[in-house]
């Protein structure tokens, strides 16, 4: 648990001693990971890493429950807001790339009991997610061949991506690169698809153009529609904040953090935005496919547009394509949620055998701690487990946005800090756009969608999906007021806020200055 700063603490920007050595340690001293992650790695994971089913599946219901211009509304908005969110971020990872991340710095920025709160609901996200992809891709192996049960796909799966996970960051990151990169490449290839079919190029299928723009319309019932959108799209972009949870892996922070800050902009246009369009252009929010589709993949919009365009064995592609993107989804998600247990369990936020690391740096017992809770899945192999498996993996909606608000009030606390202390914004290594207006945006804004998300549920009354849209915001008060009350924590003074913790220089920065890459990725 952190401590208020202590009285004879450095200035903020000042240089550390030459004998210092921990800042070039390849094994963070604090956490005990290693430090394995390019700054490669961390772009390709900040602009694809967690595109997941949830985008490519996900945004069929989203679509046919609002229509393709509330589809673009609701990534828009929450693009706008996803925006805000990284803008704090950045300004906070750069300067403390160490420490366990945004749950660390909020227990240190506001109060621990505070932290543990943000924590452990930033870790249900994550399970809950790491659940919905186990099972997604369980679907689609079933639905190549069922001679194994789906007991069995999961049993293989897990082992595989514990042992993989084992293998330590450096391998994770390299593979995330790869696999991000097919993502990429494959979204390309559905748009430049898109494309060709709407003007006429496919043989035997019309130039659709606008048509579903038309028929059946760009809204499906109207403003509700709009707001159901909203909920879609909140677990579509969880995972972009990511980027601080893996900055204290990173070689060289002080240079990869703010690039993947600032290609957050084109994750939220070309891919987000990319998809809301190219969907909503080529599959018509009606289609029959994106509500009873028999298999992941005949609920994409992907698979609708393929079949519309003649080709009906399109669904074992996109099965594919999907496939990959579980695989990527899956290993963030535990690399993400193991992380943010390691933390917590260093700064007695959660048990503490789980803030163990081996001398590789790799955290055995958060991994396997983590990896454990994608057997959730399992609860969907009984019928009558099924609808509550389905609230389970919902969960994440709301989670996103209290985490998110979380973020922008422990930015302001951090400015406030920061001024009360006296030192000046100039020193700081990024600088948040906008500021106050930014944070206090995406504090509002999140506040405001964390209230009104579950709103479709009283009208008609809807028992179970009231408590699935709700039950996390009762329990982060919960969790909030128990810690406060056991360890007798605090809200901090601007006074006593601790500045200096988490600050550390780049493992290459000899090499950065050598070879100048240092400005030219200040200019990129």
């Amino acid at each position: 648990m952190y401590s208020p700063k202590p009285e004879d603490s450095d200035p903020p920007m000042a240089p550390l001693d030459d004998t210092d050595q921990d800042d070039f340690r390849s094994i963070d001293p604090e956490s005990g990971v290693k430090r394995g992650l390019k700054t490669r790695h961390l772009s390709m994971m900040a602009l694809a890493g967690i595109i997941g089913p949830g985008l490519l599946v996900g945004s069929g219901g989203a679509l046919s429950s609002g229509g393709p211009a509330s589809l673009l509304i609701g990534f828009g908005v929450i693009g706008i807001i996803a925006f805000s969110i990284m803008q704090s971020l950045g300004e906070l990872t750069t300067l403390y790339p160490s420490g366990g991340a945004f749950t660390q710095l909020a227990s240190r920025m506001v109060d621990p009991a505070f932290g543990v709160a943000v924590g452990w609901n930033y870790f249900i996200i994550w399970i809950a997610v790491l659940a919905n992809e186990y099972n997604a891709t369980t679907s689609i192996l079933v639905f190549w061949s069922d001679k194994v049960p789906v007991w069995g796909y999961f049993l293989l799966l897990w082992i595989a991506f514990l042992l993989f996970q084992l293998c330590g960051v450096s391998t994770f990151g390299e593979a995330e690169f790869w696999l991000a990169l097919l993502k990429l490449v494959g979204l390309v290839a559905f748009y430049i698809f898109s494309i060709v079919y709407v003007a006429g190029g496919v043989s035997g299928a019309d130039a659709i153009g606008f048509r579903y723009w038309h028929d059946p319309g760009p809204f499906v019932e109207g403003f509700r529609g709009v707001a159901k959108v909203f909920v879609f799209c909140s677990t579509f972009y969880a995972g972009c904040e990511s980027v601080a949870v893996a900055a204290t892996e990173t070689k060289n922070p002080r240079v990869a953090v703010p690039l993947a800050i600032r290609q957050v902009f084109w994750r939220i246009i070309f891919i987000y935005m990319g998809a809301a369009f190219f969907f909503g252009l080529t599959c018509p929010s009606n289609a029959d496919q994106l509500v009873n589709g028999t298999s992941r993949a005949l609920l994409s919009p992907m698979t609708v547009a393929l079949q519309n365009a003649g080709w009906q064995g399109g669904v074992h592609l996109i099965n594919a394509f999907i496939l990959v993107t579980c695989i990527s989804a899956i290993n963030s998600s535990i690399y993400i949620a193991s992380r943010t247990v390691l933390f917590m369990a260093q700064q007695r936020m959660a048990p503490s055998f789980l803030g163990w690391t081996d001398k590789r740096g790799v955290p055995i017992p958060a991994i396997t701690f983590a990896n454990a809770f994608g057997a959730l899945s399992m609860m969907n192999v009984s019928t009558g487990a099924a609808k509550a498996y389905s609230y389970i993996v919902n969960l994440s909606g709301v989670s996103t946005f209290l985490v998110w608000g979380s973020i922008s009030l422990t930015h302001i606390r951090f400015r406030q800090a920061w001024e009360a202390q006296g030192y000046h914004i100039q020193d700081l290594p990024f600088v948040s756009l906008w500021y106050p207006w930014n944070a206090y945006f995406g504090l509002g804004a999140n506040m405001f969608l964390a209230l009104v998300q579950g709103w479709s549920n009283f009208s008609p009354w809807d028992a179970g999906g009231f408590v699935d849209a709700y039950v996390l915001l009762p329990l982060f008060f919960v969790i909030f007021a128990g810690y406060k009350l056991v360890f007798k924590t605090r809200f901090w003074r601007k006074d006593e806020i601790d500045l200096q913790s988490g600050r550390r220089r780049d493992l290459e920065e000899a090499k950065e200055t050598a070879t100048g890459s240092r400005l030219t990725w200040k200019l990129l």
